[in-house]
Order: structure tokens, then C-alpha cells, then sequence
């Protein structure tokens, strides 16, 4: 991990996810955690940090981090929480619920995580 993905990740935390109205801490804490750059593809992860949905194949797109940040922050999760992702794509929302909950279990056609921990 470089220093511009730590850098980019602290923007994109600040302009997208505090800035549109996320409170949780730990919520904020996981998305500034999770390197998103490492669920796309080498080719995009230059832009993994910005506002919008990217591709990751076979039809698929990884979520807009603020959407993320939204659904993680309502479901309220706690570490006594285990979460089962169905269809999960990237892998990259399950990490982030991960790092809330006891564990995620993802499912899905595409089996490309390339963290692991506990998160795919």
C-alpha cells in the first residue's frame, strides 16, 4: 500500500462519507481501514477512491464507498454480529462489515477477494 492510497482513502472518507452525513466512528474507522484499491482491478485502482460505482466484471460493479458506508452505518452491527453477504461481488462490503461485526461470510459468482483475515 502506497502513501497516495492511504492519502486518497482519508479524502474519500472526509468528502464522501463524513461529508454526506455518516456519523458512526466505527463505520468511518472501517472504511479508512479497508484498502479499497486491492477489490479492483490494477488498472482502476487510480480511481477506486473516488465517487462512483467502477467495474469488476462479469456485469458487476463494487459499490460507491458512500453507499457502503450508508448500509453498513443502518445495520448497527456489534461484534457479537455475524454477517452472510449474498452476491456480494468484489468482496469489498464484506470486509468493511468485518471489521463490525464478529464475521462476514460472503457468497458470490465472483471469487477474487485479495484480502483475507476473516473478511472473504
Amino acid at each position: 500500500m502506497t502513501d497516495s492510497h492511504v492519502r486518497a482513502r482519508e479524502r474519500m472518507v472526509a468528502d464522501e462519507v463524513t461529508g454526506r452525513g455518516v456519523k458512526d466512528a466505527r463505520v468511518i474507522a472501517a472504511l479508512q481501514k479497508v484498502p479499497r484499491h486491492l477489490f479492483v482491478e490494477p488498472a482502476l485502482a487510480q480511481r477506486c477512491y473516488d465517487t462512483r460505482s467502477l467495474p469488476i466484471g462479469r456485469e458487476q460493479t463494487i459499490s460507491q464507498p458512500y453507499i457502503v458506508a450508508f448500509m453498513a452505518e443502518q445495520l448497527m452491527l456489534n461484534k457479537e454480529h455475524k454477517v452472510l453477504e449474498v452476491g456480494t461481488g468484489s468482496g469489498y462490503t464484506c470486509a468493511v462489515l468485518a471489521e463490525l461485526a464478529a464475521r462476514c461470510i460472503r457468497w458470490s459468482a465472483l471469487r477474487r477477494c485479495r484480502i483475507g483475515r476473516g473478511a472473504c
